[in-house]
Order: structure tokens, then C-alpha cells, then sequence
């Protein structure tokens, strides 16, 4: 997958060298089988940063609308990208994302579904507790600092930061949507705690 190659290195190069990007607890992440990465989610600028810096390919999750714009569109099906219709509970996309996971493959996905431009968490959707849930992955929790101050909030280039957390399993029953949805709001709450761990 030569594309996916050339912009993991492109962004490795530019998160670096113009943000001075640290990257820290890589070695949580199983260096095979299924996986899934949850982030907290604040600019444009997280997909490529938490997955430019590992030795595995991801296929991410994101909002279907973007699919329709000339060159991203074509950017994020080459690079097997799932889309998700946002706020429908889309099924279709829960499937493709299974059917990933089953091929031992890592997908990474948002919890919050919206970005926050704050710099907030916000409330966790359920649909990452879901995919832990069915397919038995571990979830990594992703902590990124500083993409909301990208060209924003006082920022130009600012200092970026993303931590990889050990390993959440979920260990209910599947069909108790509490226990999914509480799974789901926990990775965020564990997050919360990282970013308060290495707030600079």
C-alpha cells in the first residue's frame, strides 16, 4: 500500500520537524492481531498523527461526509479507510470495522465521534465499547495534547504530544448496553487521567 506509506512518512516528517511531536508508550501496542486504538479527538490533524509514528498499518474510522470531497475521498479508499454515517448508529460501518478486526487487523476510531475544538472531552458514543465487546480486541487509550492550538487558540505550531495507554478490555456482557456504553465512557475517563499524567 504504497500511498499509505508515502503519508505516513510525510506526516512522521512534518509532525516533527514543525511540531515537535513526542510520541510515548508505543510499546503498549501488540505488534499483531486485532486492535483498536481510541483517541480523544480535536482537530483534522489527530488521524495522522496517532498513527504515523507506529510500525502498523491502521484503518481508520471516519465520518462519511468526507468520502464526497474530490481527492480526500479518493485518498481515504485507497488507504481502506471506513466510512460512518454519524448520529445513525450506522451498522454497516460496525460490520466493516468487524470484519477488519477479524482479519487481525488494527482499526483506530474516535469515542467522542465529534471533534472538540475546546480541547474538552465530550460524552462517549457507544459504539466503541461495541466493537471491544464483539470482536474480544484490546482497546488502546490515546492521549493527544495541542492539535486544538493548531493555527488556533494562541497556537501556530505548537508542541504536540500523544501517549499510548495500556490495554482495556471489555468484560461484560454484550448485550447489556450499559456495560457497553460505561466500557466506552471509561476509555475516555482513563484519557482524561493520562492528559492530566503528562499535561506539559
Amino acid at each position: 500500500m504504497w500511498l499509505y506509506a508515502f503519508l505516513k512518512v510525510f506526516f512522521f516528517t512534518i509532525y516533527r520537524l514543525f511540531f515537535r511531536a513526542e510520541f510515548r508508550g508505543v510499546e503498549h501496542i501488540p505488534m499483531e492481531g486485532r486492535v483498536i486504538l481510541a483517541a480523544n479527538h480535536m482537530s483534522n490533524a489527530d488521524p495522522p498523527l496517532i498513527g504515523c509514528h507506529i510500525p502498523r498499518n491502521l484503518n481508520y474510522m471516519c465520518k462519511e461526509e468526507l468520502f464526497h470531497v474530490p481527492f480526500i475521498g479518493w485518498v481515504l479508499r485507497t488507504t481502506q479507510t471506513i466510512p460512518v454515517k454519524r448520529g445513525t448508529g450506522d451498522r454497516g460501518a460496525i460490520r466493516t470495522a468487524q470484519q477488519a478486526l477479524r482479519a487481525e487487523k488494527m482499526i483506530a476510531l474516535f469515542p467522542e465521534g465529534h471533534r472538540s475544538r475546546d480541547g474538552r472531552m465530550r460524552k462517549a458514543q457507544p459504539g466503541v465499547g461495541l466493537l471491544a465487546a464483539l470482536s474480544g480486541a484490546p482497546v488502546i487509550p490515546v492521549c493527544i495534547i495541542g492539535t486544538d492550538r493548531i493555527f488556533a487558540n494562541g497556537g501556530i505550531f505548537p508542541k504536540l504530544y500523544v501517549t499510548y495507554g495500556e490495554p482495556m478490555y471489555f468484560t461484560g456482557d454484550k448485550k447489556d448496553k450499559q456495560a457497553l456504553a460505561d466500557f466506552s465512557q471509561s476509555i475516555l475517563d482513563r484519557i482524561a487521567e493520562m492528559k492530566k499524567e503528562i499535561q506539559p
